[in-house]
């Protein structure tokens, strides 16, 4: 891979987790894979967000903070590169989208204090699918608290996402439309992603149509 450090980022149901695992896999890569399953938090978020969402996301942002700095100082010395299945800065989008104001602030004074300690990616890939799709591999994959997202949440991650991403001019970020891409079950579809993470692009967004 021509990039040493790539983060994989997308909505919910995206697909994630699955092309980072197919990257680390097929080009000798260190994997970094969020341990969402281990929120407490996260099954009675859907329930109840207000009650909830506070500790969730304040839970996700530990757990991540502690993940990439143990990449920090235990660098694999046998691997060609890393990929991740998220950006730290995630935390903060998805904080805007489900904590009130008063609890976004102190949530934001925090995280701008952890933030610049850990490192950045050196190309971020957004997986950009319809929100249609998104719903449908939430429903395939089956998880009993993921039932219930609704189009409209999903939606408003996507544009937190789309704004946050527009002016992260510090960041080499593309953006894949791959609402007719399955990358997955298809050899074709994933080479062409390979490609397309495996080219040289400039600061701040880049945006590949699908054709």
């Amino acid at each position: 891979m021509k990039h040493r450090f790539i983060t994989i980022e997308g909505n919910i149901g995206a697909g994630k987790t699955t092309l980072a695992t197919r990257l680390a896999k097929d080009f000798n890569g260190k994997l970094i894979l969020e341990g969402f399953a281990d929120n407490p938090f996260l099954p009675p978020f859907y329930e109840n967000k207000e009650r909830y969402a506070f500790p969730l996301e304040l839970y996700f942002m530990a757990e991540r903070y502690q993940q990439l700095k143990a990449f920090l100082t235990e660098q694999d010395l046998f691997s060609a590169f890393t990929v991740s299945d998220y950006l730290f800065v995630k935390s903060l989008l998805f904080a805007r989208v489900n904590l009130s104001e008063d609890e976004f602030k102190l949530y934001s004074t925090l995280f701008n204090i952890i933030n610049p300690t850990l490192p950045q990616p050196d190309l971020v890939v957004y997986l950009h699918s319809p929100v249609d799709k998104l719903k449908a591999n939430i429903n395939k994959r089956g998880r009993e608290y993921e039932k219930n997202i609704s189009e409209e949440y999903l939606w408003s991650l996507h544009q937190t996402y789309m704004d946050y991403f527009r002016t992260a001019l510090n960041l080499k970020t593309v953006v894949i439309d791959i609402s007719e891409i399955n990358f997955a079950e298809h050899e074709s579809d994933y080479n062409k992603v390979v490609q397309i993470i495996n080219a040289n692009y400039l600061d701040g967004i880049n945006v590949i149509p699908n054709n």
